[in-house]
């Protein structure tokens, strides 16, 4: 790993040992050249369908109009036979704003959400730099309002819709959720931003530390944002739709929940806009998790700093929803 000129906060034991192994299968670069093979789902659908009715779950997907109408997926998951009206959680993937899959990482929902019997929406937004902003963040917007209109078809309570991301996707997430405050679109009743990537400006005492260190780290962001935003990245002419830390004004945002690691490079932007967000009035929880880098909990499942994150984040989710339904059982 490159030394970086400003002194980081140390690594937790057990994920050190991860990034010593990481280290060694060569430097972790995001570039044009890695992108598909970095959006290829890495299981079968078919593969993926059978470890979700092995929980009870069942998958559909439907296709509805995105930005400017052109057509985007859904993916719809909820438990095998559920009726009723439920929460709805809708999902935004993370990759950077230019990779990952929407039916990706689905096993990360198991320990913290599904236990509730929701349903889950995962929105399959179009991916910079072929869909540069606003593409991506009107696509996640457009489908959340198809989403609430078409409640009855989901079945799903269109005043439970709890709007929840990772990394890019926490960004997504937070854009998606100024937008519909502005436009006085779906109401959402609460937003989760896990390490969420929120600005763009390269400003932080963060984004120096995580310099090639880490998995993601300041040199991916800036080909990240880069692709995202073009020329405009670090000006001022990027909206807080697309880099929800520029935002001015937080008020009127719903419950949300955002942490993020002490050793990654989001830590100062997401300490930083939850700040924004307690100034406005907003409940908030924030926790930074000690010497945790991007990504940790899916990562290093095991060790006790991602367990202990899990734990926390099912904590909240149990508060905002109530008890788990206890009828829910895996298909035989």
């Amino acid at each position: 790993m490159l030394e970086t000129t400003t002194p980081r906060p140390p690594f937790d034991p057990e994920l050190a040992v991860f990034l010593t192994a990481l280290e060694a299968r060569g430097p972790f670069t995001i570039d044009a050249a890695a992108l598909p093979r970095m959006r290829a789902l890495d299981v079968s659908e078919q593969e993926l369908d059978d470890r979700l009715r092995s929980r009870g779950l069942e998958r559909r997907s439907t296709t509805v109009p995105g930005h400017g109408g052109d057509p985007i997926d859904l993916a719809v998951i909820r438990r095998t036979g559920r009726t009723g009206p439920t929460t709805c959680v809708y999902t935004i993937h993370g990759g950077g704003m230019v990779m990952g899959h929407h039916l990706g990482n689905l096993d990360s929902y198991d320990d913290w959400l599904l236990d509730h019997d929701v349903v889950l929406v995962s929105v399959d937004y179009r991916l910079a730099p072929e869909h540069p902003d606003p593409t991506p963040v009107e696509d996640c917007y457009a489908g959340l309002v198809w989403v609430a209109e078409h409640a009855d078809e989901l079945g799903i309570d269109p005043a439970r819709i709890v709007v929840a991301g990772q990394s890019a996707g926490g960004g997504l997430a937070a854009g998606t959720v100024l937008l519909a405050r502005d436009r006085r679109g779906p109401e959402v009743l609460a937003q989760v931003l896990v390490s969420p990537m929120l600005d763009d400006r390269d400003a932080t005492v963060s984004t120096r530390q995580i310099d090639g260190v880490g998995v993601a780290d300041r040199q991916a962001m800036h080909f990240s944002w880069g692709a995202y935003l073009g020329e405009r990245r670090g000006t001022d002419d990027v909206s807080p739709y697309a880099a929800p830390a520029r935002a001015e004004d937080l008020s009127g945002l719903p419950r949300t929940y955002v942490d993020c690691g002490s050793a990654e490079v989001f830590r100062d932007e997401t300490v930083a806009f939850a700040s924004a967000l307690w100034a406005a009035g907003v409940d908030a929880e924030l926790h930074v998790w000690p010497g945790a880098f991007h990504g940790f909990t899916s990562m290093v499942p095991g060790a006790a700093v991602s367990r202990s994150a899990v734990a926390a984040l099912a904590d909240w989710t149990t508060r905002l929803l109530g008890e788990p339904d206890p009828v829910r059982t895996p298909a035989a």
